[in-house]
């Protein structure tokens, strides 16, 4: 999917690969979280995903109006509150992509995929 934006100059579009590169980096700046997360669903496996690899626990989706949907697949630090870690990463994100894209964001859903200690 693509982000189109027409301007008075010309058109600029945004790979949704992109979108979701972004967010996922902005993602692990947040406290608490360890990482994002793909899961195998053949054998439910969840892999910690890190560096160029963190899009692959993001989804993004554009809908009508250029309306940005983020889902996320993450791994959070053990002790800490995964509510607030969760709100801290959806206002964040919300407020960078924004900034980023120009577009609003509609929603984010935040999937917590495991819990790890931190060394």
């Amino acid at each position: 999917m693509k982000l189109e934006i027409q301007g008075e100059n010309g058109d600029v579009i945004i790979e949704s690969d992109v979108i979701a590169q972004f967010a996922g980096l902005s993602a692990i700046e947040c406290f608490g979280i360890v990482g994002m997360a793909t899961v195998n669903m053949k054998d439910g496996f969840v892999k910690l995903l890190r560096g160029d690899s963190v899009s692959k626990g993001v989804n993004v989706t554009v809908g009508e109006k250029n309306a940005i949907s983020i889902d996320f697949h993450i791994i959070v630090a053990y002790g800490v509150s995964i509510s607030t870690v969760a709100e801290n990463l959806m206002s964040t994100v919300r407020y960078q992509v924004e900034e980023f894209t120009g577009m609003k964001v509609e929603n984010i859903n935040v999937f917590v995929e495991g819990v790890r200690v931190i060394d």
